[in-house]
C-alpha cells in the first residue's frame, strides 16, 4: 500500500491523512450497512470467548509503563475520556470519566468490587482512594499492569487493593462481587454470551455489571487480521470488534440489561486528539522507548503509533460524533 509507505516516511500531512482516514470510514459504512447483523451475533456466539489475545495484548503491553506516561493523564486512563461543558484538561476529562463510570455502575463504600480489564488501574486505585472500605480486586492479563498498579497503591498508601494477572475468558474466582466494571475490554471478545455467563458466576444474586466500550450506533463488525487492508487489526487490534451499541441486549440469559447510555464519539476524537499533542510534545521521552522496543524498524513504529492515534479520532469524530460512540452498559444478575 503505497499510501502507508509514505506515511512510515513521515511524507504526508496529518490533515492529508486524516482526510483519507473519513473517506476510508465512510466507505466502510456503506459496507457495513449491507451485512447481516443477525448473522453477525451467531458468529459470535460459535466462537471462543476471546481469540489471538496474546497478539492483541503485545501491541499495546510490550512498551512499559512510562511511555503511558508520556501522554496519558495523570490516572494513566488508556479508554476514552468524558468532556462536558466547562473541562478543558485531559486530567479534568479523565477525573470526568472515571465519575461517570462509578455513578452508572451505582459504587458505594463497602461493596467487593471486580475491575475486569484493569489497564494501567486507573479506576482501581481511584475507587480504592473513593471507597476505602471496599475490596477492589484488579484483573488484567498483563504483568506489567500488575506490576504498575502494586506500585502505585503501595506509594499511595492503599491496602484495599488485589492484582491478579489473568485472562478474563478463563477467570475464576470464589468471590461473589457486588459489583463488576470492565473498561473497554468487551472489544476483544467474541462469544460475549459465554463471557457473561462467567461474569454472572462471580456476582451475588442482585449485583450489578457496568460495561464501557466504543461502538458503532447500529453496525457490529470484526477486525480481520488476515485482510492486507485491515492495518488497525494487523498492528493494534488483532482479534478485535466494533460492537454495536445494542450488542448486550442480544445475550440477556445471565444477566439483564438494566440501563444503557450512549456517549458521541467527540469525546473519545477529543480524548485521542489529546494523545497525540501529548505524544509529540513528549518525543523527547518517547523517541529512546521506541528505539529500544521497537528497535528493528523505530521510525516505522513511531509513524504507526501517530497513525493509531490520527485515525481513531478521526474514525470517532465522523459526522460529529454521531456515528461511533461510547456505550455505557447496566446489567444486573436476578
Amino acid at each position: 500500500m503505497w499510501a502507508l509507505r509514505l506515511i512510515e516516511r513521515g511524507l504526508v500531512p496529518d490533515a492529508l491523512v486524516r482526510l483519507g482516514v473519513r473517506q476510508l470510514a465512510r466507505q466502510g459504512l456503506q459496507e457495513h450497512a449491507a451485512a447481516d447483523k443477525d448473522a453477525r451475533i451467531e458468529e459470535l456466539r460459535d466462537k471462543p470467548i476471546a481469540q489471538h489475545t496474546e497478539a492483541a495484548n503485545q501491541q499495546h503491553y510490550n512498551l512499559p509503563p512510562a511511555f503511558f506516561e508520556a501522554f496519558l493523564g495523570p490516572w494513566l486512563k488508556y479508554s476514552a475520556c468524558y468532556w462536558p461543558d466547562g473541562v478543558e484538561t485531559l486530567a479534568g476529562a479523565e477525573e470526568a470519566m472515571l465519575r461517570l463510570t462509578a455513578e452508572g455502575a451505582r459504587l458505594a463504600d463497602g461493596q467487593m468490587i471486580l475491575d475486569l480489564g484493569c489497564g494501567w488501574g486507573s479506576l482501581t486505585l481511584w475507587a480504592a482512594e473513593h471507597y476505602p472500605h471496599s475490596r477492589i480486586t484488579a484483573v488484567s492479563n498483563a504483568a506489567s499492569q500488575r506490576d504498575y498498579i502494586r506500585r502505585k497503591a503501595a506509594e499511595r498508601g492503599l491496602d484495599n487493593i488485589d492484582v491478579i494477572t489473568a485472562d478474563a475468558a478463563s477467570l475464576e474466582l470464589e468471590v461473589e462481587f457486588d459489583r463488576v466494571v470492565s473498561v473497554e475490554m468487551f472489544e476483544h471478545m467474541k462469544n460475549v454470551g459465554a463471557l457473561l455467563e462467567r461474569i454472572a458466576a462471580m456476582m451475588r444474586p442482585g449485583g450489578l455489571l457496568f460495561v464501557h466500550h466504543f461502538s458503532h450506533r447500529a453496525y457490529l463488525y470484526e477486525f480481520d487480521h488476515t485482510d492486507p487492508d485491515d492495518w488497525m487489526a494487523q498492528h493494534f487490534f488483532t482479534g478485535g470488534t466494533m460492537p454495536s451499541h445494542d450488542l448486550l441486549t442480544y445475550f440477556q440469559d445471565d444477566l439483564r440489561v438494566v440501563e444503557q447510555w450512549r456517549i458521541r464519539g467527540t469525546h473519545y476524537a477529543r480524548t485521542l486528539n489529546t494523545w497525540l499533542d501529548r505524544f509529540d510534545a513528549n518525543l523527547d521521552r518517547i523517541q529512546p522507548i521506541i528505539n529500544r522496543v521497537y528497535s528493528r524498524d523505530p521510525q516505522k513504529w513511531l509513524a504507526y503509533w501517530r497513525l493509531f492515534f490520527l485515525s481513531s479520532a478521526e474514525t470517532f469524530g465522523l459526522n460529529d460524533g454521531g456515528e461511533y460512540g461510547i456505550t455505557h452498559t447496566l446489567m444486573a444478575k436476578p
